[in-house]
């Protein structure tokens, strides 16, 4: 059944790896090829890995019909080579017009930017997209949504539990379900006192505690102890970043030598930004190219010999470069360095586990099976780049599980950006406010 981009942000569907692009929006392009996300470079995370183990026919159909909305001519799957299962799966299920391009066990292969080399050998200019060279990216989840548009719009995420768990696992809930029930059905907690981070372990958010609901892009939840190097590092504010940086920093400049955009050809040199905590530089920033930091963190946790944070002083100069409303037009760009350097300075996973203290973790999480059925959910207006939804409920309303229950907003005459919201379960609306929708099971 052909599909249309209105179908699809009906249906809800936004990036369900990333910051919540609305994906109709992506799929409005035109491109010669799209480029399935199976990377899932961030340690620990399992459960792109297992949804193709389990619905490889069905992210088949996704990207058929993403081939067919952009008028591609291929796509083509990333999945690390190391990951023969899973290719195996995905093989078996593949059409006539996609391939399969097996990926190094490096950290960040899941970047778009690094995918798009690594899958076609092109290289997008700083402050490009992957559509500027011919490419749309999709991630796994995100392509088996799509292919259910026309039968259920996105009521469920899925999740990797893993860390101090009992059970590292995939899971699958309602959306709205709360993180803390999640935990429960990994088994819970292994340690007294854990701390949590929301998303992967480099680039996730620590978060303070567990009432917060699943969203169409939580992608994980790790367990870790307080005292762990992650837990400290995202615990760092910006006057410690910088009045450490400021002691420290010896402008080696190995955190731009490995920086994945650096090797790309992209103007960014962490070491410059480093710089300029030490010297009166107003303009060092702009040049040091910080707007195109991709906030991996390579480099403030893997990289600096001496355990500084580049990317958190990266990540204040851009904001104050946005405050500003300054923007590099016609950045330098040097597309030979790709070539020169990306295939010897790549980051092996198994590296980086060891270097940020994750090695002594289970790395492995399979799907649980059966259904899970939350006694309530919270539902955010607002999951995805772009404006909240506005409620169509109020309180007391009796809702059905895919209802729609918010609509993207009409501004100055024009649909704002975004993509709608659906009841994930039978119930009742107990609470509705500008951020969110409460509804408890019948």
């Amino acid at each position: 059944m052909s599909i249309t981009q209105d179908d699809i942000a009906s249906a809800g569907v936004v990036g369900a790896g990333g910051a919540g692009f609305p994906t109709h929006v992506k799929l409005s392009g035109k491109a010669d090829t799209v480029v399935l996300n199976a990377a899932e470079c961030e340690p620990l995370l399992h459960k792109d890995k297992e949804l193709i183990l389990r619905d490889a026919s069905l992210i088949v159909e996704g990207l058929e019909r993403a081939i067919e909305l952009v008028g591609a001519k291929e796509a083509v799957i990333g999945i690390k080579a190391k990951y023969h299962n899973v290719i195996d799966a995905m093989q078996k299920a593949l059409r006539p017009n996609m391939r399969i391009s097996p990926l190094p066990d490096v950290y960040p292969s899941g970047d778009e930017f690094v995918l798009v080399y690594l899958t076609l050998g092109r290289v997008i200019a700083p402050g490009a997209i992957p559509l500027s060279v011919g490419a749309v990216v999709m991630n796994v989840e995100t392509a088996r949504n799509v292919a259910l548009v026309g039968e259920t719009p996105v009521v469920d995420k899925y999740v990797s539990i893993a860390g101090a768990v009992k059970n590292p696992s995939s899971v699958c809930v309602p959306l709205g379900t709360s993180l803390q029930e999640c935990l429960e059905l990994a088994g819970g907690a292994t340690i007294d006192d854990p701390a949590y981070v929301v998303g992967g372990a480099m680039m996730g958010k620590l978060i303070p505690d567990l009432n917060a609901p699943v969203t169409k892009t939580t992608g994980g939840l790790i367990v870790l102890p307080r005292d762990h190097f992650i837990v400290q590092r995202k615990s760092w504010d910006w006057n410690k970043t910088a009045r450490i940086g400021r002691a420290a920093c010896d402008q080696c400049s190995r955190c731009t030598e490995l920086c994945p955009r650096y090797m790309l050809g992209h103007p960014i040199e962490p070491h410059r930004a480093m710089r300029s905590l030490g010297f009166n530089m107003s303009r060092e920033a702009d040049v040091a190219g910080t707007q195109f930091c991709s906030e991996c963190n390579l480099c403030s946790y893997c990289s600096c010999p001496e355990g500084l944070d580049p990317r958190g002083v990266n990540n204040q100069n851009k904001l104050r470069i946005i405050a500003e409303k300054k923007r590099w037009v016609n950045p330098p760009f040097d597309q030979e360095r790709p070539d020169r350097l990306m295939p010897f300075r790549k980051t092996p996973t198994k590296r980086l586990m060891k270097r940020i203290g994750l090695d002594g973790f289970v790395n492995h999480g399979p799907m649980l099976q059966g259904e899970y059925h939350p006694k309530s959910v919270t539902i955010l207006l607002k999951q995805h780049i772009g404006a909240p939804c506005v409620a169509l409920v109020k309180q007391g309303d009796v809702v059905r599980r895919q209802q729609p229950i918010a609509i993207r907003p009409v501004v100055d005459g024009k649909t704002a950006l975004g993509a709608d919201i659906h009841a994930s379960i039978d119930g009742v609306v107990t609470q509705v406010d500008a951020q969110s929708v409460t509804i408890q099971a019948n």
